[in-house]
């Protein structure tokens, strides 16, 4: 089953807002995404449900390890094409909103292809 663009989204503000601080609750995703808390505890019911984050009583939320493997690749893609949008002259900003755009369409096998080149630079 494919991922919604938002799945990942959210996923990957997890990841990111967990390697600032030592506990993510759903308060700091609707603040860092600019999003209601009711969207985004909606959001996160989901994410429990398909196994990709937990929450404690506490309301702490935690990405399995299904959902850190999505996080770190969506996370990978949105830095690499960033950087490469900008290398070919794009600004930080569009470069950012286009990689953002582009780390769900894009297929595996040209994705694989672009790491590997990139990674070769």
């Amino acid at each position: 089953m494919k991922r919604l663009e938002s799945q990942e989204d959210y996923l990957e503000k997890i990841l990111q807002i967990s390697q600032k601080k030592e506990v993510v609750h759903a308060v700091d995703i609707a603040r860092e995404m600019s999003f209601s808390k009711p969207s985004v505890s909606i959001a996160m019911n989901k994410l429990k449900e398909q196994g990709y984050i937990e929450i404690n009583d506490k309301g702490d939320i935690s990405l399995t390890q299904s959902g850190l493997l999505i996080a770190e690749k969506t996370l990978e893609k949105h830095i690499i094409l960033t950087k490469m949008l900008m290398y070919l002259g794009v600004d930080e900003k569009t470069a950012m909103e286009d990689a953002c755009k582009l780390e769900h369409d894009i297929s595996d096998k040209a994705w694989e292809s672009i790491k590997k080149h990139w990674n070769q630079k």
